[in-house]
């Protein structure tokens, strides 16, 4: 028998780290086991219009990593397709019970499944109905309002990733592997690391320069992080995100590279000559080094 939690967990943030906890202590409770029935893709890349501009928090890899660095006895991903959508509450409800031998059912606040979308009432109905427990976890509120994937992004999308982290409850993180540059920050006196994202349809924060924490060659550095199209310097609108690591000279072409973003500096601009940039990026040095002395 098992204590099941199901839905997406993008991010994995402070509420549905609550409904994992949960998992945990009725599993214990019971001496069952405790599973995660999660998804891949998002749902709403696969049902609504318009939706391939969704990104997202984590990566599968991360996500899965972090659920089970909670405790989590198992992580089962499923496919979501229009297929799989197409199930009612009933059916997936079903499904639990066959193929996980379903016990207890751990439900969000704002959790909604099947194809007729059913909230925690109308679960709470099937599960009493069909002989399984249910618990529904209250939400987790910052700042007077209730933590989500949505408000996330939406926080992310505006630069401010001080808030992304008190909503997260940790900095929001980008991971991928450090790939060849112009280098042309180099010639500047600041060397950058240009990363390429492993999961490419990661939320990107709003383009500008940010303070960063960085992870390299199993080490932690400060570090400076722009994000944008390089204006001064470049006439295409490829989007690149490069960090000059202080205190840092190694050659680390085709290394994992993480990134914490911190806090934003400043927005991105065009100077007017290669000169102004050079002062502005020392500036910006500045800023980071009085940040990190304090």
């Amino acid at each position: 028998m098992a204590v099941i939690a199901t839905g997406f967990f993008d991010g994995l943030h402070p509420g549905h780290r609550l409904v994992i906890d949960t998992l945990l202590s009725e599993a214990q409770k019971r001496g069952e086991q405790s599973i995660v029935i999660t998804f891949w893709p998002h749902p709403r890349a696969v049902l609504q219009s318009g939706a391939d501009s969704l990104r997202y928090l984590s990566s599968r890899s991360q996500r899965d990593s972090m659920l089970r660095s909670l405790g989590v006895d198992e992580v089962q991903t499923v496919a979501f397709t229009r297929e799989f959508a197409s199930r009612s509450a009933e059916e997936y409800l079903k499904m639990l019970c066959r193929d996980y031998q379903c016990s207890c059912l751990v439900l969000g606040y704002d959790t909604r499944f099947g194809a007729e979308q059913a909230g925690p009432s109308e679960i709470g109905a099937l599960c009493s109905r069909m002989g399984i427990d249910y618990v529904v976890t209250p939400p987790f509120e910052v700042d007077g309002h209730p933590v989500s994937s949505s408000r996330i992004r939406a926080a992310l999308g505006f630069g401010d990733v001080g808030l992304a982290f008190r909503l997260l409850g940790r900095p929001y993180r980008l991971h991928g592997v450090v790939v060849s540059g112009n280098r042309l920050g180099r010639h500047l006196g600041f060397p950058t690391a240009n990363m390429k994202l492993y999961e490419p349809l990661m939320l990107i924060p709003l383009g500008g320069v940010y303070r960063t924490r960085v992870f390299v060659l199993d080490k932690w550095y400060d570090g400076m992080t722009n994000i944008g199209t390089r204006p001064t310097v470049s006439e295409r609108d490829a989007l690149t995100i490069e960090t000059y690591i202080f205190d840092f000279d190694e050659m680390i072409y085709g290394l994992d590279i993480t990134i914490d973003f911190v806090a934003r500096i400043r927005d991105e601009r065009k100077f007017g000559s290669l000169g102004e940039l050079q002062q502005q990026l020392r500036d910006d040095a500045a800023v980071v080094c009085r940040a990190v002395r304090h």
